[in-house]
């Protein structure tokens, strides 16, 4: 699916995206990352089994308000002691599949709120 977005100059908005995709800005990517509105940062988990506590510990580092995780094609949510790194910062967690986090990750972004999408494919 082609999403078209209005925002500011030089922020990062999802583009398309598919079952294994997302495209950022135009460019493709196929493998699990943390977007941001001004950067795209590698994650390490390329599945949600291979989530842990370190992979949300290294995201309560951003400065961010919020931490949208997309799982894969559909929502799973991981155990609560995975996410409390984020809880004890302040950091809001939502958690839907991929295309969901897409589209919300937009809409934040539009909003110039700071917001970080971990997005997970498989």
């Amino acid at each position: 699916m082609k999403l078209h977005a209005s925002s500011a100059a030089g922020r990062n908005v999802v583009t398309a995206y598919g079952d294994d995709y997302v495209a950022v800005n135009g460019e493709r990517h196929a493998s699990s990352m943390v977007l941001l509105p001004d950067r795209i940062v590698d994650w390490e988990p390329q599945s949600f089994d291979q989530l842990t506590a370190e992979h949300f510990s290294g995201l309560a580092a951003l400065d961010v308000e919020i931490v949208l995780l997309g799982t894969g094609p559909r929502q799973r949510f991981p155990h609560p002691r995975l996410t409390a790194a984020l809880s004890r910062a302040g950091i809001g967690v939502e958690v839907m599949d991929l295309q969901a986090a897409c589209r919300t990750f937009n809409i934040l972004v539009a909003e110039e709120r700071k917001v970080a999408a971990a997005l997970l494919f498989g």
